[in-house]
C-alpha cells in the first residue's frame, strides 16, 4: 500500500500561520497535520504501508527532511515530489505518478478525520464522503440504491447531492487513476481552469471500475484559523495521548483538561483549559487561556484569550482578546 499526499498548496486560508509554515505541518495538539492524517490512514487501512510520498511546493530541504522521518516513523518509505504551479487536484497527484501503482490511498494534507472501520481492499475505489450543509464548496457524490457512486460533481452551483468528497480516495489499482490524470492533461481538459480529479474518476467510472463511499465518523478541516481551533478542541476530546509536558515547571497555575503541553513549558499564576495546546518552550504568565492553540516558544503575559491561535517565537503582553497571530510577532 502507498499513501499519496499533495500537500503543495499556499495555505492562504491559515495565513498568517502558513507565511512561515506550510499549512500541513501546523501543529493540531501537538502534532502536524499531515503526521496525523497519514498516521490515522495507516491505523485504518489494513495493510503494510510501503511508502508515503508528498507533493509539495518550494518548501526546503527541512521540511523535505521532516516529511521523510514522518513516513520513516510509521515504517514506511518516504518519497518527496514538487508541484511547481498549483493547476488542480488531478494535476498535483500526478506530480507523483511514479508512485501511482498497485493499491493506493490520495489524501489531501488539509484534513483530519476520525472513524472505527477496516479498509475493504477488494473494491476498484472507495471515496471518503461526509455529509455538509454548503455542498457547493465541495466535489460530490451521488448514489445507486446499491450504495454505488454513480456521478462525481465539481462544486455543483445547483444542489444534487450533499456528500462531499473530503480529500481521500483508494485505489486498489493506482495505475489506472495515473493513466486517466494523464489522459486529462494529455487533452487539456480542464474544469474551472483546473485539471480536477472527478473528472478522471468519472471516466474511470464510464470504464466500468465500481466506487463506494467510505463514511468517517468526523471530518475536521483545518484550512483555517477557526476550523484549525475547532479541530484541535476535536483531537483532544479524542485523543489517547496529549500529555508530553516533560520539564514542565508549574508556579501557582492551573491546568483544565483536556489540554496538550509541550515539553520545557513554563506556567505560572495562570489558568490553562479547556482545549489549550502549548508548543515546546512556552511561558505563559498571569494569564486565562481557553480553546486556543499556542505554537513554539512563545511568551505570553497578562493574556485573556479563547478561541485564539498564535504562532512560533511569539511576545504577546496583555489584553483579553480572540487573537489570531503568526510567527515572529511582537505585541504589547
Amino acid at each position: 500500500m502507498k499513501i499519496i499526499v499533495p500537500m503543495a498548496g499556499r495555505g492562504s486560508r491559515l495565513r498568517p500561520h502558513t507565511l512561515t509554515v506550510p499549512k500541513p505541518l501546523v501543529p493540531i495538539a501537538g502534532k502536524p497535520i499531515v503526521e496525523r492524517l497519514v498516521e490515522d490512514i495507516t491505523r485504518v487501512c489494513g495493510q503494510t504501508v510501503d511508502e508515503i510520498a508528498f507533493v509539495i511546493g518550494d518548501f526546503g530541504k527541512e521540511v523535505e527532511s521532516e516529511l521523510v522521518n514522518i513516513a520513516e516513523g510509521l515504517g514506511a518509505k518516504g518519497s518527496i515530489y514538487h508541484q511547481h504551479e498549483a493547476l488542480g487536484t488531478a494535476h498535483a497527484i500526478l506530480c507523483a505518478k511514479d508512485s501511482l501503482s498497485g493499491p493506493v490511498v490520495v489524501a489531501f494534507a488539509d484534513t483530519l478525520f476520525r472513524a472505527d472501520f477496516k479498509l475493504d481492499s477488494s473494491k476498484d475505489s472507495i471515496i471518503w464522503v461526509q455529509q455538509v450543509k454548503d455542498p457547493s464548496a465541495y466535489g460530490v457524490v451521488k448514489m445507486d440504491d446499491n450504495s454505488v457512486i454513480t456521478h462525481f460533481i465539481e462544486k455543483p452551483t445547483e444542489f444534487v447531492s450533499d456528500l462531499a468528497i473530503i480529500g481521500i480516495y483508494f485505489f486498489k489499482d493506482g495505475a489506472n487513476l495515473r493513466n486517466e490524470l494523464q489522459y486529462l492533461i494529455d487533452h487539456n481538459i480542464t474544469d474551472k481552469g483546473e485539471y480536477q480529479i472527478t473528472e478522471a474518476l468519472e471516466n474511470m467510472k464510464l470504464k466500468g471500475l465500481k466506487f463506494y463511499p467510505g463514511k468517517v465518523d468526523e471530518w475536521l478541516d483545518c484550512g483555517n484559523p477557526k476550523a484549525a481551533i475547532h479541530a484541535n478542541k476535536r483531537v483532544l476530546d479524542f485523543s489517547e495521548n496529549k500529555h508530553e509536558r516533560s520539564g514542565l515547571k508549574l508556579d501557582n497555575a492551573t491546568i483544565i483538561e483536556p489540554c496538550y503541553i509541550g515539553a520545557n513549558v513554563q506556567l505560572s499564576n495562570c489558568t490553562i483549559g479547556p482545549y489549550v495546546s502549548l508548543g515546546d518552550g512556552t511561558v505563559v504568565s498571569d494569564s486565562l487561556l481557553k480553546n486556543t492553540i499556542v505554537q513554539n516558544n512563545t511568551t505570553l503575559k497578562n493574556a485573556d484569550l479563547e478561541d485564539s491561535m498564535i504562532g512560533n517565537n511569539v511576545t504577546y503582553k496583555g489584553g483579553s482578546k480572540q487573537v489570531s497571530i503568526g510567527d515572529y510577532s511582537t505585541i504589547g
